[in-house]
């Protein structure tokens, strides 16, 4: 009986024991570690910032392992058993002072680390910026928008740039430079404005300012008469001063001429035109033969851009694909362009092309668009004195302008013109061929736009003709005939916006 009493008490033993420690296996099996935090990063930010990332670097980290912020709970990223990270909302660091942080795992077993603080640093006040310069520093009354750049130092991302006081939506390049877009409304007066930078506080401020100033529009022109496509092939002296080969600068030099100078002055057949418009103050140049005709190119002294008007006088060699696009382009940015054709089957130097087809070409045949001037150049051939001018004259400048009023024009075998105000409802017809009624066909004269520029046509280059010219050149006078120079010389003031 004893026996079996001792026998009993070792097997509720041995039980207590095999249970004893299928608990502690089972403990040991699924019991989550302490995280141990060895590091935070960044340690520290300044009061008043946008949210950021935190990571800690530890130990013992599980996926469940939580970053607690004082005694909140962040929404954890696992990254591995030894890294944790964070997302801080902006709320947290809105006052300077410190956080504790510290990463808690949850049970069975866990707990909660150690504590790290984290500073939060008092804002640093923004600098007063500092305004050095301005590029560029004036403009011309009534021109278009720019991107003014302000250079200087202070700046920060938030700095604005002022114009008379007005905030203008503002680049941030860098801690010395600011950039923003000019209104061509701000500059529609001659004035000076003032150009300060303001950065927003804590600090910051309003720099000292600088002027930029708003000049008057210049009342010189510059005229630049095309030599380069065959001017004066043949019986043709179609430039302002021959001197045997067209130079950029006729002589005598222009700064020599009067009110009292002859039209005979410089010898060319349109050297009377050239001389009438020197005599109004304007710079006529020629753009010699062995020039490209660009626009836009800065290392071209004799660029388009560089002038308010192009004078091209029936051309005999047709435009490159280069010079059609620079040709449109400097129209399209505001350039003027005085187009003179002649008569089909013109073709002064036996290549294939006369200006009525080369003109054709430059509207019909380009990268830029089609038939951008709203208008075409019939194969015709005609002379006549026609006094069917615009019924409503009063209405074109070119037609009543300073030089005075428009009456009639001579041709003597010319050209007419076909226009389409469906594709340009800028072209104008000016005048018609004497017969013909006022509608869109048979105009030997007109004007019309692109872009901002302006294009003025004319289908004869006779009524330009002052006759003056090269040695063996046979030449008409015809420049002071019926109402040539008032036709003209509007049409030139007009092109260069003068009127």
């Amino acid at each position: 009986m004893r026996l079996l009493r001792n026998l009993s008490a070792i097997i509720i033993l041995l039980i207590f024991i095999g249970c004893s420690k299928s608990s502690t296996n089972e403990n040991n099996g699924t019991s989550n570690p302490l995280p141990l935090l060895l590091a935070v990063s960044p340690a520290n930010a300044v009061s008043g910032g946008g949210a950021f990332t935190i990571t800690v670097t530890g130990t013992n980290f599980i996926n469940g392992s939580v970053i607690k912020w004082k005694t909140t709970s962040l929404a954890t990223t696992y990254i591995s058993a030894t890294q944790l990270s964070a997302t801080v909302p902006a709320v947290n660091i809105s006052i300077a002072g410190s956080a504790a942080i510290s990463v808690f795992t949850p049970t069975p077993g866990g707990g909660m680390s150690a504590v790290i603080n984290f500073t939060i640093n008092p804002a640093v006040g923004s600098p007063l910026p500092q305004l050095n310069s301005l590029s560029p520093n004036s403009a011309t009354v009534g021109g278009s928008s720019f991107i003014l750049t302000t250079n200087g130092a202070g700046f920060v991302n938030g700095s604005v740039i002022r114009w008379n006081g007005s905030a203008l939506t503002t680049t941030y390049t860098s801690a010395t430079q600011l950039s923003a877009t000019i209104p061509a409304t701000a500059i529609s007066t001659v004035s000076i404005a003032s150009v300060t930078v303001f950065s927003p506080g804590p600090g910051g401020g309003t720099s000292a300012g600088l002027e930029f100033n708003i000049n008057a529009a210049s009342t010189t022109k510059r005229f630049l008469f095309d030599a380069t496509h065959g001017e004066t092939a043949g019986n043709a002296d179609w430039v302002i001063d021959e001197d045997g080969s067209p130079q950029n600068i006729p002589t005598p030099l222009q700064s020599t001429i009067t009110s009292a100078t002859t039209d005979t002055y410089w010898t060319g057949a349109l050297s009377s035109w050239g001389i009438a418009l020197a005599k109004q103050g304007h710079s006529v140049e020629t753009l010699p033969m062995g020039n490209a005709i660009t626009y836009g190119n800065a290392s071209n002294p004799l660029d388009l851009a560089n002038y308010n008007v192009f004078v091209v006088d029936e051309p005999n060699n047709v435009f490159t694909a280069a010079e059609k696009v620079a040709i449109l382009n400097f129209v399209n940015n505001g350039g003027g362009l005085f187009m003179v054709s002649d008569h089909t089957a013109s073709d002064r130097d036996s290549d294939g092309w006369d200006s009525p087809a080369i003109w054709n070409d430059l509207m019909t045949n380009n990268t830029v668009q089609v038939n951008p001037f709203g208008f075409s150049i019939d194969l015709a051939n005609f002379s006549e004195i026609s006094s069917n001018v615009l019924t409503n004259s009063s209405s074109s400048v070119v037609l009543t302008g300073l030089a005075g009023n428009v009456s009639q024009l001579q041709y003597s075998n010319g050209t007419s013109a076909t226009i389409n105000p469906v594709s340009n409802p800028s072209v104008k017809g000016l005048i018609w061929k004497t017969a013909a009624t006022q509608n869109n066909n048979n105009i030997i004269s007109l004007t019309s736009g692109f872009g901002t520029g302006r294009i003025f046509f004319v289908g004869d280059s006779s009524p330009l003709d002052d006759g003056t010219g090269g040695a063996g050149n046979t030449l008409y006078t015809s420049w002071p005939n019926f109402s040539h120079i008032q036709l003209f010389m509007n049409a030139s003031l007009w092109l260069a916006k003068v009127q």
